[in-house]
């Protein structure tokens, strides 16, 4: 119980800070709704789905092998984070060179024709990304979750006060209707016609301000380039980039190529890249299975290697699922019986709320992904990382098809689908291989059950409708009340033991 408080502690740590800034960020959704068209939005959508592709590409899984190297390896920890910060620094400038150099053509060939400046921010921001990954994990692996919470937010804001100041400010400063007195000097350089470009420029700001932070924070590294050392934390990382773009290319086929799949004309009255931000604007409604999803592997990935040499391990590593399961699970009833007010609370103009019914769906796909985090754990402490590479090949087969066929047929239900289907087609490959090769006692009925009441409940709730907004709000959380009844009467006597371990002193 005790191990089980520690990593509560940290994920609560890392969860404020996650949904503390996942909130803040989240609050941005009606400003673009309310201040950029949908074609903006669709822009955005695509661009962003792309930064997230390459990101795993620019870091290539030296995160994670650096948890690994600096513990139970026998290295010494400071030349495990020279190197891997050297190594990574090295090919973010490299590959942040070649999408510089090469922005004419990769702008005209994702049909952005004379916007090749955004594709030039996107090279800094992921090179600067790229270059602070390795000092976050550091923080991280020593333990100094506060801080990491503290820089992380600190970004954020940064991010949202340069979107602020560039879309709302600036933007009634140029109409008059704001400073007037200001006009003068931003008249002369300032574009009304922007919209992601403001975007990606106040991403590109708030990241490289928080450069001199972290090097404030952990003091200089020295360049360092040692094969004994790089060598077989290379191996080590290789598969795990294939893992990495799992967890992306989910969003890039449904997110960044909805558009592209989605028959023109499919929704009246809008263009494929308005679709395309209807549907990026929905998919951030599932920023709040995404958030505790993130949370909790920022605070597992280094506690469950820290715990990898103790004896009862597994036993561990299946009450941390178990409890991951009934949490997420209860969080996905209580938002998607919800989503009616959410959508009408953040969605600042009309048309956005036909891409509601999507979400549970995608709710359930996040969840899926977290319980891909917990089961992939075993091919990390066994170093058998090459398996990541075959389960993430099936999910990304998985995931295309699922586009091509349900978007052109479904819409955005069918883009939502992918999530579930490729995140879904992972966890039961990882669980049955993993099984084999590192045993844990999961209570996979019992968490299959609570996955199944879940998602009817989700979609009951979502599609009970009184005609009346009082009436639905308390019939759809008596769904909730529900639920939590059910987790109550069959977990009681873990609940009991649990509330008592987090009591004592």
């Amino acid at each position: 119980m005790s191990l089980l408080k520690q990593l509560a502690g940290q994920s609560a740590i890392y969860g404020i800070s996650s949904i503390l800034g996942k909130t803040i960020n989240f609050l941005l959704v009606p400003l673009y709704t309310g201040y950029l068209d949908k074609e903006a939005l669709g822009a955005f959508t695509m661009i962003y789905a792309l930064i997230a592709f390459l990101n795993v590409i620019f870091t290539f899984g030296m995160e994670t092998a650096y948890f690994r190297f600096s513990t139970g390896k026998g290295l010494d920890p400071k030349h495990v984070y020279q190197n891997a910060q050297s190594l990574v620094t090295v090919v973010a400038l490299s590959l942040g060179t070649f999408i510089y150099l090469f922005a004419d053509p990769i702008a005209n060939g994702l049909n952005y024709p004379g916007q090749a400046h955004l594709f030039r921010w996107v090279a800094f921001i992921l090179t600067i990304d790229a270059i602070l990954a390795i000092p976050f994990a550091r923080l991280r692996m020593e333990g100094r979750a506060l801080t990491f919470a503290l820089v992380k937010l600190s970004n954020i804001l940064l991010n949202v006060g340069f979107n602020v100041l560039f879309i709302v400010v600036f933007y009634h400063i140029y109409r008059d209707e704001l400073l007037p007195f200001l006009r003068p000097l931003i008249s002369g350089w300032y574009r009304p016609d922007w919209g992601v470009d403001y975007i990606l420029l106040a991403n590109l700001l708030a990241n490289f301000l928080v450069i001199p932070i972290l090097w404030f924070l952990l003091g200089k590294w020295k360049f360092e380039l040692k094969k004994s050392i790089l060598l077989p934390m290379w191996h080590y990382a290789i598969p795990l980039l294939f893992m990495g773009l799992a967890g992306v290319t989910n969003e890039v086929f449904s997110r960044g190529l909805f558009e592209y799949a989605l028959p023109e004309g499919f929704y009246a009255g809008l263009s494929k890249r308005e679709a395309g931000g209807i549907f990026g604007a929905n998919f951030k409604l599932a920023i709040f299975m995404n958030l505790i999803i993130q949370a909790f592997k920022y605070a597992a990935e280094p506690f469950f290697f820290q715990q990898s040499g103790n004896k009862n391990t597994p036993e561990l590593f299946a009450k941390v699922m178990h409890w991951f399961i009934i949490f997420c699970s209860f969080l996905m009833v209580l938002v998607a019986v919800n989503l009616d007010l959410i959508g009408n609370l953040f969605f600042r103009a009309e048309g956005y709320e036909i891409g509601l019914s999507m979400v549970p769906l995608l709710l359930m796909g996040y969840l899926f992904l977290g319980i891909y985090y917990n089961l992939s754990i075993w091919f990390k402490i066994t170093d058998k990382t090459h398996y990541s590479f075959y389960i993430t090949a099936i999910g990304a087969v998985i995931t295309v098809v699922v586009i091509l066929t349900l978007v052109p047929a479904l819409g955005f239900i069918g883009g939502a689908f992918s999530t579930l289907a490729c995140y879904l087609a992972m966890s039961i490959i990882c669980y049955y291989t993993g099984q084999r090769h590192f045993p844990v006692p999961y209570k996979t009925e019992k968490g299959l059950l609570y996955l199944f009441v879940a998602f009817v409940l989700s979609y009951g709730g979502f599609f009970l409708d009184s005609g009346n907004a009082f009436i639905n709000f308390f019939a759809h959380n008596s769904l909730v009340l529900v639920y939590g009844i059910l987790i109550f009467l069959m977990e009681k006597k873990e609940l009991y033991s649990l509330l008592r371990s987090f009591l004592k002193k």
